[in-house]
């Protein structure tokens, strides 16, 4: 097996195992966590948002070490950080010692997500990283499907605390010798930076600025809707399993659409790409937001919601890729994801508490749609200038 096709398998495998273990497991466990504890729903969730925040902050150090020394060794570290961490959650006895290990977890979490998995097959996968990060978030977007269900059983079986040590086990048995392992081979040089620029000079062009926001807003959009579409389709009269189950169909239609994203790249240009996707977010947010029913068409409109959703996290992850170089892939992506993350962080309980006030959930849905189009505004800006236009590595533009 070649090293690029060796690198992909591994990071498929590590990243279902990450993203279950560091980040869907929590949704299913928490409300038996705040139950056997005493804590509240919000104390738990915030613990764990708080972890997200901390992971967008390391996120930026770590894309300095995977530009300088590849994958290998921050994402090795990353696992082996999170298994204490995980059996810090399993054994918190006091809120302040649960959220400390949350906090410990959001380390673990900027060394093993997609971050440092887009920059590895971004540097290995060169001209075709976008065939790669495809087949990767397909692969990954598995990872709700398979852990949610498995934290569900093994809290059935052991309580939450005994579901956590088991799901560190797992952490640890499958992803610290598959990094360490099938990560190993030479780092690719990356091309020298022409005309004297470097990631200051790009992080802080107008370009660079615009493409952050507008990936925050995709992402706030992408994630609240994600959280909070069961209250809404409850409010337009669904029952709770049917607003789970289009809940769940919109998984699918995620997958969908990340599979259409590999066409779009060779038709659209890099700004064009980024107006359309952000766009094609905020329609279809608007339309699951007005559209009073009948069930079968709100399931449908959740389904073509999870498929801009899926798409917005492609495009965030060759939002750098497309125009810069790849040399400063792992920096300028930290940069670019953190903000990302914290909107992921937030936007669960932004929405909840902005759907009060608002005096529904089909307001919030409208503002949220007008987040993603005011981020189709900004990526009109997102293309570099010429000073920069001509550094990336990319066939074409």
């Amino acid at each position: 097996m070649g090293l690029r096709r060796r690198v992909l398998l591994v990071l498929c495998l590590t990243e279902i195992t990450s993203w279950g273990v560091l980040y869907y497991a929590l949704p299913v466990l928490a409300p038996a966590i705040a139950d056997d504890t005493g804590w509240s729903l919000p104390a738990v969730t915030g613990a764990f948002s708080a972890g997200l925040v901390v992971s967008a902050l390391a996120g930026i150090v770590v894309g300095r070490q995977l530009d300088r020394w590849g994958p290998r060794w921050p994402m090795t570290a990353g696992s082996l950080l999170g298994v204490p961490a995980v059996v810090g959650i399993a054994c918190a006895g006091t809120w302040p010692w649960f959220l400390a290990a949350w906090l410990l977890a959001g380390l673990a979490q900027a060394a093993t997500l997609y971050p440092p998995a887009f920059a590895a097959l971004t540097r290995w996968w060169g001209h075709d990283r976008v065939r790669a990060l495809t087949v990767l978030t397909l692969v990954a977007g598995l990872s709700s499907t398979m852990f949610a269900p498995l934290s569900a059983a093994l809290l059935e079986w052991f309580g939450w605390r005994g579901a956590y040590l088991v799901l560190a086990a797992v952490l640890g048995v499958v992803t610290v010798p598959a990094h360490l392992f099938g990560l190993r081979g030479p780092w690719p040089d990356a091309p020298p930076p022409p005309r004297g620029d470097d990631p200051g000079t790009i992080a802080r062009s107008p370009a660079f600025v615009l493409t952050t926001a507008a990936v925050f807003l995709g992402a706030f959009c992408a994630f609240a809707v994600a959280v909070n579409q069961v209250p809404l389709l409850i409010e337009r009269g669904l029952d709770v399993q049917t607003a789970a189950w289009a809940l769940g169909l919109g998984g699918v239609g995620q997958v969908l659409g990340r599979a259409f994203y590999t066409r779009a790249v060779g038709r659209l240009g890099v700004r064009a790409r980024a107006v359309a996707v952000l766009a094609g977010l905020a329609v279809t947010t608007g339309l699951l937001g007005v559209l009073p029913g009948p069930a079968w068409v709100l399931v449908a409109a959740a389904m073509l919601t999870g498929a801009a959703r899926g798409i917005t996290t492609l495009l965030q992850a060759t939002a750098v890729s497309d125009r810069w170089p790849s040399r400063y892939y792992g920096r300028l992506n930290g940069l670019l994801s953190a903000p990302a993350t914290v909107a992921v962080a937030v936007s669960p309980w932004a929405g909840s508490a902005l759907a009060g006030p608002l005096g529904g959930y089909p307001a919030l849905f409208a503002v949220l749609a007008g987040a993603a189009a005011l981020g189709a505004v900004l990526a009109l800006g997102s293309h570099p200038g010429s000073s920069i236009v001509g550094m990336t590595d990319r066939p074409g533009r």
